[in-house]
């Protein structure tokens, strides 16, 4: 199993990513980075920009796990936006190629104009899926080409709102290179939030090989009249760490597990908890040159 962790101390600029930076990475016992690098437009860096960020972080042992794919609208209804999420998507895969990224994260967008992961009603109906589907296959061919997987995120506040319909879209696009990046949270409703345990396991065995990287996050319940699902840091709540290790680490030890939701504050603390629970499960953690 690798781990990877997210935002925090990160840059937003790629341009200000340092030795240091890589430095306090590995110090906290992480190997790799997933970085948003939302100041960087992927239609206009540059590929020497993105070769010094490569070669740095080379010769710091740090891996680029993934980088985002700017969170298009690529279920609307309007082709010439969906068009235009597509191009930036392909921008984003050839930048991720140029960058040595493993993958692009990246939702499938919303309807919603307040934010890609805002609900709106047309987001769950069939001409959005079609929509997705559509967009996913014109992307499919840059993911090969830059050799990197277009990995898609869900939410039950967008079209992928369930593993079972994401499972139906990833087979209808049927590439090798569009696949899921695994959020540990999204998926837990409130039936599920004392036993995420069971829940994983429904999602891993819906989604099977499919998933090729994965988020790692928390969830828990609040006290409120008006349901309130809140995540965020590893260890605040209830995931079942266990058996979301278990399941990646049977799908592949070479695959990331990247902490999200948490600040740079408690990063100390969660990888410690994912290096106790590696060895309590056996599970060992591998270094940026070590193999599976």
């Amino acid at each position: 199993m690798r781990f990877g962790m997210s935002g925090c101390f990160l840059p937003e600029n790629m341009n200000d990513l340092t030795p240091e930076t890589c430095q306090r990475v590995r110090d906290l016992g992480f190997t790799g980075i997933f970085t948003r690098f939302r100041h960087n437009n992927p239609h206009t860096t540059t590929q020497a920009e993105a070769a010094r960020v490569r070669d740095l972080l080379a010769g710091e042992g740090v891996r680029l796990y993934q980088v985002t794919g700017y969170w298009q609208n690529l279920v609307s209804s309007d082709e010439s936006i969906r068009g235009e999420s597509v191009r930036t998507v392909q921008a984003a895969l050839r930048l991720a190629g140029w960058l040595g990224a493993r993958g692009i994260d990246t939702g499938p967008g919303s309807m919603n104009p307040d934010g890609p992961w805002f609900p709106h009603p047309d987001n769950w109906k069939p001409a959005a899926r079609r929509q997705l589907v559509k967009s996913l296959k014109e992307c499919a061919a840059a993911a090969e080409e830059a050799g990197v997987y277009l990995s898609l995120e869900s939410h039950p506040l967008v079209t992928l709102e369930t593993p079972e319909i994401t499972r139906e879209v990833l087979d209808e696009v049927d590439s090798p290179w569009v696949r899921c990046d695994y959020d540990s949270a999204n998926w837990i409703a409130l039936r599920e939030i004392f036993d995420t345990g069971a829940a994983l396991n429904h999602h891993f065995d819906v989604m099977g090989d499919t998933i090729v990287s994965c988020h790692a996050k928390d969830i828990w319940v609040e006290n409120r009249l008006a349901l309130h699902l809140q995540d965020g840091c590893p260890g605040r709540g209830r995931m079942d760490f266990r058996t979301l290790f278990r399941r990646m680490e049977a799908l592949s030890p070479d695959y990331p597990v990247i902490v999200e939701g948490a600040q740079t504050e408690d990063l100390p603390m969660v990888s410690a908890l994912f290096h106790e629970l590696a060895v309590e499960l056996g599970i060992r953690v591998l270094d940026v040159d070590e193999t599976a």
